[in-house]
This record gives C-alpha cells, structure tokens and sequence, in this order.
C-alpha cells in the first residue's frame, strides 16, 4: 500500500471530473492526506475550484483537461502523463435524465447520453489510462446504489439505474480479463448526497461523505479484486 511515511514515496491519485462536487471534495481529501492528486476538467475556457486548490498545494496538484465522451482525448492525456506512475485511478462521471420518465417514454438521445457518460465512457478511460497504475494500485469508479439490481424495490429513475447497473457489469468484465492481477477494484455506492446532481433534499452533505469514501477507498489497496461497496465499505448487493 503507499505510504506517506518516513519512506520517499509520495502516492499519486488521478480523478477524473474532479472540477467541482465530489471529485473536487476527493481531489481536496487525497491532497489532505499527504497525497499527490491529478484532477481532470472538461471545460477549458473557465476557472474551476481545482484551480483553486492546484495554486494552494505546493506544486502537489494539477490540472489536466478531459471530457470523457471525447474518445480523442484520452491518447493525448495518456501521452502527457506517460512519465507518472499511479497509485490511484479512479472515474468520477455522472449524468441522469428526467428521472420520472418511465423506461420506454424516454427519448433516443437521453438515453445514449446517459449511457455514455455513466457507462461507456468511465470504461474507455479506464481501458486507456490502467497501464498506468501501480501493479499493486487501484482503480475505481463511481457508482451507485441504483446500479443494484437486487435492491431495486422502488422504480424510478431508470435510465440512470440502468447505466450505473451497466457500468458495475463491465467493470466486473475488466476486473475479470485482470484476476490474475494485484490490483483492486472498487465501484463505490456513495449514498444520496447534496449535489448538482444529487439535488437540495438528499441527506448526505459532500463535506460528511468524501472523508467516508475516501477511507473506502483506502482500506480496499492491496486487497486485489473486485468490489461493489458503500459509504461504510459494506458490499452492495449486485
């Protein structure tokens, strides 16, 4: 596991859409922790709050553009970070549509979107960017309460489910192509939290929810294979 002791190593996360929300509130932990962090933004043309914390971090964090449903973007990112080794990769993308529209009233173009930005797309970055993490490291992705099958009891929100359901399957598929690996593997359920995407009345604030997340994410190095949890590291049913 890294270590940010006595020896030389300093460990390295990459998250990507780490501009605001979440990702920034992780971007912000791991710098905290006594990490190096990489963050990516999709828009080029404004200041975000990684800018932010890269100018407050002592060189400790920087920026890096990527819009994840741009497959171009990837093999310049990967070029541009050719020469840093990971310890820690993990995918922070997140879209939904309107969440009353039942399944089959939900226009084309919704539905590619949503599927693309939650599914899709965190797969094809973490297919181009996962020879650059440790062989011991982790990568990860956000996920979903929602994307559990067995605990759908409610309906709603369906496409969103879906693709959150789609994307533990396919992270389940590359986990499998690399079972003979030291890596983990971690799809994280944060719970409903206050965000642009969470909206006002959730329950759970970003400030009390990424120190949890983070600790998730941490127990799991050097644990290899793959694993659905929750804020508290239980495992998600699938």
């Amino acid at each position: 596991m890294p270590s940010t002791g006595t020896d030389q190593h300093t460990p390295t996360a990459l998250i990507i859409g780490a501009s605001r929300g979440l990702g920034h509130a992780m971007a912000t932990e791991f710098l905290d922790r006594g990490w190096s962090v990489i963050g990516t933004v999709r828009d080029t043309t404004s200041r975000t709050p990684l800018h932010d914390l890269a100018d407050r971090s002592d060189g400790r964090v920087s920026v890096e553009h990527l819009d994840v449903n741009e497959p171009d973007h990837l093999a310049p990112l990967h070029e541009r970070l050719a020469h840093r080794q990971l310890d820690l990769l993990f995918v922070n993308a997140g879209t939904t549509n309107n969440e009353q529209t039942p399944i089959g009233a939900v226009p084309t173009a919704d539905f590619v979107q949503v599927m693309v930005t939650n599914a899709l797309s965190p797969m094809r970055v973490i297919e181009a960017l996962e020879d650059l993490v440790s062989p011991t490291g982790l990568i990860g992705a956000m996920s979903s309460g929602q994307g559990s099958i067995s605990n759908n009891t409610t309906a709603g929100r369906e496409v969103y489910r879906g693709s959150k359901a789609a994307l533990n399957m396919f992270m389940r598929s590359f986990a499998t192509r690399q079972a003979e690996t030291q890596r983990a593997f971690a799809l994280l359920a944060p719970g409903w939290i206050r965000t642009a995407l969470g909206g006002p009345d959730a329950p759970f604030s970003v400030e009390g929810s990424v120190p949890l997340l983070v600790d998730v994410l941490l127990s799991k190095l050097g644990t290899p294979g793959l694993a659905y949890l929750d804020r508290s590291g239980q495992t998600v049913p699938w």
